[in-house]
């Protein structure tokens, strides 16, 4: 009973948290020392968080607790030019609010040499802004936008063989919203204006599946792969005048595979590639060039962020200095989900880093326990907006701007 009460207590901190991830809105790694590591882990698996990568390395944590947090501190802003609005060109500050604390959590326990169960607990974000005055093309009180989503993932993983697992999580989803300053986008944009903003706090729940393969051929080599559906959520019925189909936000598909090579006894190379399908979800993926072709904001084929499908690629060099240490490094890149012709609306959510430096290590101590750093930073990235700004509106075009650092801590043990 003390177990479960410790992780609802985990998962409700977890709700009160605003992530800011910087592969469009998935975080780069999942875990401490993934995200030392470029965010490699398909292959590559290192604690109980894995299963948010590949529920199948859980065959290989062993009995185990993990629990960490990541400070993040992203650098946002937005700028309006060329309008011939009164007032409205000039940059726009979205770092009202800087910095954010992100928990997680992971138990494995190993049931017999094949079977092991575990449950993780971790959190999505970055369409977040929180800008300190009213942006006058969206509204006449201070723009922000509020968004979390959080999984607790429950996991089950086989070793079929001594060599090769499967793993299956169903990942429960918790996801709150809030968004100010949108006024402008009430009436006649939707079709729900009076559920468009200024709403407060409304909270969405869903489910989906998440299953994964791991390999290991020969002493050096291990492959791994993993699918994670559409996870189906509950609608935001205090904002279905802003998202399409009546207030609509799933979490978007996502697969990918990895590779992992212990190039020396002490030095191990890793990379993966992930596809993130946004597009598949219609509040994220459909274009704001819907609403001229009928489609009235919240909508079944409302208009959207606009964001494209992304391609990430990770790479992680993981080394064994000595007993005790253990050091990491590692670049993350995305493609850009926002179009130039998007970044309108993106002003909410305006996540354009692309490149993404990181270093972590590993203090093992004599009881079986270790404690374990990562850093990470996301180079200042910008996306000039092309037609982003339709007549209707007044004209013009928005420039989307932003930059990242984090830093996280965890500590695990044996049990």
């Amino acid at each position: 009973m003390k177990f479960h009460y410790k992780l609802l207590t985990l998962a409700t901190l977890l709700a009160g948290s605003q992530a800011h991830a910087t592969d469009g809105y998935f975080a780069p790694g999942y875990g401490v020392k993934s995200q030392g590591a470029g965010g490699v882990g398909y292959a590559l698996p290192q604690d109980t968080l894995t299963v948010a990568t590949n529920p199948a390395g859980l065959a290989w944590i062993g009995d185990r607790i993990d629990i960490g947090a990541t400070w993040f501190r992203p650098i946002r802003e937005s700028e309006i030019t060329g309008s011939p609005a009164p007032g409205f060109n000039g940059t726009y500050d979205a770092n009202d609010q800087k910095n954010f604390i992100i928990p997680e959590f992971g138990y494995s326990k190993q049931v017999s040499p094949q079977l092991s169960l575990g449950v993780a607990v971790y959190g999505n974000g970055g369409m977040n802004a929180n800008y300190d005055r009213a942006v006058p093309l969206l509204g006449s009180s201070p723009a922000k936008i509020d968004f979390v989503q959080v999984f607790v993932a429950p996991t089950i993983a086989w070793k079929i063989t001594p060599t090769q697992s499967l793993g299956v999580t169903l990942n429960l989803a918790y996801q709150r919203f809030a968004a100010k300053g949108l006024e402008n986008f009430a009436n006649p944009s939707s079709q729900s204006p009076n559920d468009v903003t200024n709403k407060g706090f409304d909270q969405s729940y869903g489910a989906g599946l998440h299953v994964g393969w791991l390999g290991q051929f020969g002493d050096y080599v291990s492959l791994g792969a993993s699918y994670q559906t559409k996870t189906y959520t509950s609608k935001f019925d205090k904002y279905k005048g802003l998202f399409a189909e009546q207030g609509s936000f799933d979490v978007p598909a996502t697969f990918g595979a990895g590779i992992a090579v212990k190039a020396t006894p002490a030095l191990t190379i890793a990379g993966d590639v992930q596809r993130i399908q946004y597009s598949d979800v219609d509040s994220v993926g459909n274009s704001l060039a819907n609403f001229f072709t009928g489609n009235q904001l919240g909508s079944n084929n409302g208009p959207g962020f606009g964001w494209k499908d992304v391609t990430v690629y990770k790479l992680g060099a993981i080394y064994a200095y000595d007993d005790k240490l253990t050091l990491r490094a590692g670049y993350n890149h995305s493609d850009q989900p926002i179009p130039n012709s998007e970044t309108l609306f993106n002003i909410l959510a305006p996540a354009v880093v692309q490149n993404h430096l990181t270093f972590g290590s590993t203090w093992k101590f004599e009881n079986k326990s270790e404690l374990s750093f990562s850093y990470l930073h996301a180079f200042e990235n910008t996306v000039n907006g092309s037609g982003s700004i339709p007549g209707l509106f007044g004209g013009g075009e928005v420039n989307l701007k932003m930059r990242q650092d984090s830093v996280g801590v965890a500590y695990g043990w044996a049990l």
